[in-house]
């Protein structure tokens, strides 16, 4: 099988160069010539942005095969990704990689404006020597306060700390626990706007926190402060910026972000006193670039060769580690869906996903997975870990999980449960090793038989001369047994159920007449590895 990803946005040769190399992926570059990008998402299976390109719903709407969106960067505000997940595609980011290139232009930010460096140097190019104008201040002993504690605010409270600053924090996600490993005190808004002497803001862009620093709040803040945003321009409203400089009750600030970009020539923003500004230059460093295009590029390729969504933001608390190492388990539970609902044979009204195992990431996801098969099983069109969810609540179906503790001999066990109008269905199966996975007992039948490949389900009377009978006419119809499991179980004194792995999906004429048989009471097939 093969992929197209088609490129959209100027990209690092080093990060490109890791989706040319595998043979299974054809990498399609239209940087630069944005008119052809609407022909050639037609084939698209993956789309790779930076902040160049819009990704609209309309957009998305002309690749009918798109599954897996790239930012090669950390925010995602140019992608409709509520629209995305609908669609159940995928959106991946970078957030690691321009880590250390955003704290480091966020700190030369503040340097430059609490020094006054890029006045005096204008000055000295102009000719003047223009010392007495351009007194600086200090980072030591002053306070410094994070709106915003991930990586590029902690990695910024770090470098802060070695200049002597004391640092606070306001961050609603994060555990005060987690700040005071980091040596900072987290505190409301409010507090760290009012004792703060330098405000960096690293909060990203949501409803919550759009026109976060408005007139009121940037009021709150000593006149003396100044105020840095290097994260998202539209967290600050430019106009109460502009004046509470103009009226000196903010001392300064910096800003490399803006709403929207490029800033306009004629802004108030550029001409506005004590207001330091740099085009979006906070990733712009070729370590940066390069890390992030191997990044993203790396979670695109992987998204399309195994299905791993690490750094999937629509797949809200599920890290992007656990992802990468939970490939096994998500699969096992997306097949035992397709085998539940395919033994169900009928409209889904509830799926009960159990979980038993170590990993306290898996229950979630697996569940996911697992409406995922069911789901696909059902004929549902574009359906995915991102929008299983959704679907299944789209169309009336109840969704659970519960944790528990494996099967006795085994380290991870995953268990499906769906319910019709008329019968309830359970399958179960076990992981050995790290993709391999058995299903190991059907409605109280144990059974013993691979995780894959097309399965017969047949349920007939516990008499000889069946599983013969039953060779015999797949023999005859050219599909080959690859494993053929006959259980029984005391609680059905009488019947039986066989298990049979085959080559081949038989066809409904096959299906028919195994049902015709004599002794056999019902036939099921499900397509285990089929989407």
């Amino acid at each position: 099988m093969s992929f197209v990803v088609v490129v959209a946005d100027r990209v690092h040769p080093a990060g490109l160069a890791l989706l040319e190399a595998e043979p299974q992926v054809e990498v399609v570059s239209v940087a630069g010539e944005p008119h052809r990008l609407p022909a050639e998402l037609e084939r698209a299976d993956a789309l790779l942005v930076r902040s160049d390109t819009t990704v609209t719903e309309e957009l998305m709407a002309g690749a009918p095969q798109l599954s897996v969106i790239g930012r090669a960067g950390v925010g995602v505000d140019n992608i409709d990704v509520e629209a995305a997940t609908r669609r159940g595609i995928a959106v991946l980011n970078a957030p690691g990689a321009n880590t250390v290139s955003a704290a480091e232009h966020t700190v030369a930010l503040l340097l430059s404006l609490l020094r006054k460096i890029p006045w005096a140097a204008a000055s000295m190019q102009a000719g003047r020597w223009d010392r007495r104008q351009f007194p600086g201040t200090e980072l030591r002993g002053k306070r410094l306060g994070l709106v915003g504690l991930g990586r590029v605010g902690a990695h910024v409270a770090h470098i802060a700390r070695a200049f002597g600053m004391t640092v606070v924090a306001h961050d609603p996600y994060l555990p005060e626990a987690s700040a005071r490993e980091m040596g900072i005190t987290l505190m409301e808004l409010d507090d760290v706007l009012e004792s703060s002497d330098v405000v960096s803001l690293h909060a990203p862009l949501t409803e919550e926190t759009r026109g976060l620093m408005n007139r009121e709040r940037l009021a709150t803040m000593k006149p003396t402060a100044v105020l840095v945003n290097a994260a998202r321009g539209a967290l600050v409203d430019a106009g109460a910026l502009v004046e509470a400089l103009e009226r000196g009750t903010l001392a300064g600030a910096a800003l490399d972000v803006f709403e929207p970009e490029p800033l306009e020539p004629d802004s108030p923003l550029r001409t506005a006193h004590g207001l330091l500004l740099t085009p979006h230059l906070a990733a712009s460093t070729s370590e940066a670039q390069e890390r992030v295009a191997s990044e993203i590029c790396a979670n695109v390729r992987d998204a399309l060769l195994t299905g791993t969504l690490r750094g999937a933001v629509n797949l809200p608390g599920i890290p992007g580690q656990a992802m990468a190492r939970l490939g096994g388990v998500l699969e096992l539970a997306r097949r035992l869906g397709r085998l539940a609902a395919g033994i169900a044979h009928d409209r889904v009204q509830s799926v009960e996903v159990y979980f038993g195992g170590e990993d306290d990431a898996a229950p979630r996801p697996a569940m996911l997975a697992a409406v995922e098969g069911v789901l696909s099983a059902m004929g549902v069109d574009s359906v995915s870990l991102v929008n299983a969810g959704w679907r299944a609540e789209q169309r009336g179906m109840s969704v659970g999980r519960r944790v528990g503790q494996p099967l006795a001999g085994f380290e991870t066990t995953v268990g499906v449960t769906v319910q019709t109008p008329d019968r309830t269905v359970s399958v179960e199966g076990v992981l050995l090793g790290e993709r391999t996975g058995r299903v190991i007992r059907i409605n109280g039948f144990p059974v013993d038989v691979p995780a894959d490949g097309h399965v017969l389900l047949l349920r007939n009377r516990d008499v000889p001369g069946v599983i013969g009978r039953v060779g015999s006419l797949l023999g005859d119809a050219a599909v080959n047994i690859a494993s053929y499991h006959q259980a029984r179980n005391d609680e059905a004194e009488g019947e039986a159920l066989a298990a049979i792995v085959v080559d081949q999906a038989p066809g409904a004429e096959v299906l028919e007449r195994l049902g015709e048989l004599n002794d056999v009471l019902e036939v099921r097939y499900a397509s285990l590895n089929a989407g």
